[in-house]
């Protein structure tokens, strides 16, 4: 699948004259508890010829294929990219953080990399993991006895990154094993959630059974706990001229 993959974004970047800057994995591959079933979710940047974008009507800003059963693949191009990661965009910090990547140019990736983690908004993650995790929660566990058990890593693994941005000060890993084994957590709730995503990796989708006490204790309480964020200071001219220097970069060698 790794060279269908790879072949496909060939394609694309000569059909659409683009050159493709990044392209990883996203969804759960990424997160580490894909099941057998599991579709490919590939997302890439990409930069278009200078002049492209010396026009009145400039290209659209996303490219989309249609979704088959195993791939759903699309892109987004630099300039908005980089207008999303001005405002700490979850989604795409997760990308840039995957650890399936289909093709890098390292130099330019590296140096975002380096960016976000200086500049990022706390707050931001903040309210797109909280957002995240109260919506699932409430919508298929609380108060039920018997759940779609998949909903609880949707409702986990955004809290358990929560835990570990505010343990470490830091964006938390895209692949949520790796963040599990970093934050300090009770050794009950971490053997409930290694269960759940053991059971989800070993088969296809978990289907539904009976709710983990220990689980929606865990939820209900950092959810109450985390009602606002901490206050943050951006200096976001500074921000947008870092950025700004990264897209000036990539356009001059798109000449």
């Amino acid at each position: 699948m790794d060279e269908v993959i790879k072949s496909t974004l060939h394609t694309i970047a000569e059909k659409e004259e683009v050159r493709i800057l990044y392209a990883c994995e996203s969804g759960s591959r990424a997160w580490g508890f894909a099941s057998q079933d599991s579709d490919y979710d590939v997302r890439f940047l990409y930069v278009r010829p200078i002049e492209a974008y010396l026009h009145l009507d400039t290209p659209r800003d996303v490219i989309e294929q249609p979704i088959t059963d195993e791939l759903d693949i699309s892109g987004w191009d630099i300039i908005k990219a980089l207008r999303l990661l001005r405002k700490s965009n979850p989604p795409l910090l997760e990308w840039l953080f995957s650890p399936i990547v289909y093709l890098e140019e390292t130099a330019i990736v590296n140096e975002l990399r380096a960016l976000i983690q200086q500049l990022y908004s706390p707050s931001a993650l903040f309210y797109h993991y909280r957002h995240m995790a109260e919506g699932n929660y409430r919508q298929y566990i609380q108060d039920k006895a018997e759940v779609p058990l998949k909903k609880y890593l949707y409702a986990l693994r955004p809290l358990v990154a929560l835990l570990y941005q505010e343990q470490r000060q830091q964006i938390p890993p895209t692949n949520f094993l790796k963040t599990l084994a970093n934050v300090r957590l009770d050794e009950a709730v971490r053997t409930d959630i290694q269960e759940l995503v053991e059971r989800k990796m070993a088969g296809g989708e978990l289907g539904m059974g009976a709710a983990y006490l220990s689980l929606n204790n865990f939820i209900d309480e950092h959810l109450q706990r985390w009602k606002q964020p901490m206050n943050e200071q951006r200096d976001m001219a500074a921000v947008t001229r870092e950025l700004e220097h990264v897209l000036h970069r990539v356009l001059v060698t798109s000449i």
